[in-house]
């Protein structure tokens, strides 16, 4: 199953990801959560970890909210 780290989606920012992190708290929690998240899910998802569906399908609209807000702010900025 194919991991989604943000520098493999968004190559392109690979910079702009690096500064965001260092200057912009916001961002950095938000790169954090993003990562916890990506790592639960690939478990869930490669049959490593077990969850019911509601929350492996909460844990995903989470992850989709963050990546959702990381592509905002990699845009505006």
């Amino acid at each position: 199953m194919e991991r989604h780290d943000l520098l493999h989606e968004f190559p392109e920012h690979k910079e702009k990801i690096h500064q965001l992190k260092i200057y912009n708290s916001h961002f950095r929690e938000l790169f954090d959560q993003y990562h916890v998240l990506e790592h639960e899910i690939h478990r869930i998802n490669t049959g490593v970890d077990i969850a019911i569906d509601e929350y492996a399908y909460i844990q995903k609209a989470k992850f989709l909210y963050i990546k959702d807000e990381i592509t905002s702010i990699l845009e505006d900025n």
